[in-house]
Formats: C-alpha cells, sequence, structure tokens
C-alpha cells in the first residue's frame, strides 16, 4: 500500500494519530539477564500483549535505530542490538498488522551513499519510513525518493533546543530557513507523494506555520517532543485542528514516557501498568 494510503487507513482503524517511539534504554529495562536481545524481546513481548488486550493501538511505531545499534559489538561478532531489533519489528508486524513503522535514522549523504542507506531502512529493515536530514540537498534525498511507495519524512523543524541554531536562520528576504525547507518539502510531495516532515511539539507558534503552510499541500506530519522533551499532545492537536490540517496524516510522537518512564531510577514493579497508563493518556489526547 502506498504510504500516504497507509497513514489515512491505519489512523481511521485505531482512531487516534499516536506514534509509539520504540526507543529503550538497556539500564532502564525491567529484565536483566545478561542477553539484551533476550531481554528487549521479554519487554516487548509483555508490554505489546498488554497493549493488545486493552485495545491501546497507536496509529504508528518509531524506533530509533542508534538505540539499538549502539548495542552491538561487530569486531566481537556481537549483533545482538541489531538482532533485537529484528524482533521488535517482527512483534509489531505480528502483534499490530497495518500500522506503519517509521525507521528513525536520519540518514542523508552524496547520492551513492543515500541509496545504501534507502536501501537499509527498506529494503534490509521493512520500514514503512524512514527520516532524511535536507541540508546536503537534492541529490542527497533522491534515492529515498525513488522508493515511491515509501514514506520519507524529512527534518524540518526539530523538537531539540539547539534545532534552532541552524532552522531559524533568516534568509535574505528575512523567511526563517525552516519555511524554506517547508517548501522544498511541499515541493517533494506534490511531486512524489509520501514525503512528508519532522516538525516538534515543543515549538508551537512555528508548528502552527508550518502545519497551515502543509494543510493544504497534504504533507504527512511526524512530530516529536511530547513528553519529556516538553511538549505536549493536547497543544499539538489544537494547533492542527486550528490550522485546518488532515489529522489522519499526522504522528504525534512519545517515546520515554511510554516505554521507561521512570529513567534512570530502579524499574517499578508496576511498571507495565505505568506504561499502559500513559499510552492510553496518549491515545486519548490523539483521538480523532
Amino acid at each position: 500500500m502506498e504510504y500516504g494510503a497507509l497513514l489515512e487507513a491505519s489512523a481511521k482503524q485505531v482512531g487516534n494519530i499516536a506514534c509509539m517511539g520504540l526507543d529503550p534504554q538497556r539500564e532502564s529495562l525491567p529484565f536483566d539477564s545478561g542477553d539484551i536481545r533476550t531481554d528487549l524481546n521479554a519487554f516487548f513481548q509483555q508490554l505489546f500483549r498488554r497493549m493488545a488486550l486493552s485495545g491501546l493501538i497507536p496509529a504508528a511505531f518509531k524506533p530509533n535505530i542508534g538505540y539499538y545499534q549502539s548495542l552491538d559489538k561487530p569486531r566481537e561478532e556481537d549483533f545482538s542490538g541489531s538482532l533485537a531489533l529484528a524482533d521488535v519489528l517482527d512483534l509489531v508486524e505480528n502483534f499490530f498488522p497495518g500500522i506503519p513503522v517509521i525507521l528513525d535514522s536520519k540518514r542523508g549523504d552524496i547520492a551513492r551513499s543515500s541509496l545504501n542507506y534507502a536501501k537499509e531502512a527498506f529494503d534490509a529493515w521493512g520500514a514503512d519510513a524512514v527520516t532524511a536530514t535536507p541540508y546536503m540537498g537534492s541529490d542527497s534525498l533522491k534515492p529515498f525518493l525513488d522508493f515511491e511507495d515509501k514514506g520519507v519524512y524529512i527534518l524540518n523543524r526539530t523538537s531539540n533546543p539547539g534545532g534552532k541554531d541552524l532552522q531559524n536562520l533568516l534568509l535574505a528576504d528575512q523567511r526563517p530557513l525552516y519555511l524554506e525547507v517547508a517548501a522544498q518539502i511541499a515541493a517533494y510531495n506534490e511531486k512524489r507523494g509520501c514525503t512528508g516532515a519532522v516538525v516538534g511539539a515543543t515549538n508551537l507558534e512555528e508548528l502552527a506555520d508550518i502545519a497551515a503552510f502543509y494543510q493544504a499541500e497534504r504533507v504527512p506530519l511526524l512530530i516529536p517532543g511530547v513528553g519529556s522533551q516538553g511538549g505536549s499532545a493536547v497543544q499539538v492537536m489544537h494547533v492542527l485542528r486550528s490550522t485546518g490540517y488532515p489529522l489522519v496524516l499526522a504522528r504525534i510522537n512519545s517515546s520515554s514516557a511510554l516505554t521507561h518512564p521512570w529513567k534512570n531510577n530502579p524499574v517499578p514493579d508496576d511498571w507495565l501498568e505505568i506504561c499502559e497508563a500513559n499510552l492510553r493518556q496518549l491515545v486519548r489526547e490523539t483521538a480523532l
């Protein structure tokens, strides 16, 4: 299925536009067998089973590849992290069929290298969409965009505090750089569809400007920053509705609040109930 259609179908299927970040930290897991792949598998097995039984299904999943591949030790022939990611993707597919997976890898390089990164995301990992960086220009993005039915989310105005260092620089006509990037993203989307933008939940005025620009263009939005970064799903939904943006094309992401809200503190005995409660709140706040 073409990615834009998949976005709309999955949102209508589950009745929300929540995106669940799958970025576990080893020290925050409730299991410690000494084998990270086993521990991650056990964690997500329990969490996904609880979600499925409770009918708490987000409209997308977003694993960040760095959280997994940083656990590999390739020179010791240890690929536990990558194998754990493969397990997680299999679990998502089995528990939540029809829900898109966005591989958060933020790739972008010269054309041949970008082609390898695109094959990594789409052929090797089987992701439905990938995140990419725009700052090396059109030839850097083209290999991702050539996968016609796949989604590509291009960094536009990110949620991190340092995002303003470059993204808010003023051009000669006094427009911020992120609006020029938005114009280019809209042009890509008009040409091939399935081209979205990463716009953080932590800068609501900028989100409103970008969403208003994108609403007629039907550019998909991936909106991280809800939860520990300080963004509010309720406020994001208000912004999207007030601008007339088509909600079924947006995904509002929360990560650590859904998988390890206790952070570096000891894992509580009721960890599963805490994760479920936080996901229930996000699903409720992002309901269509």
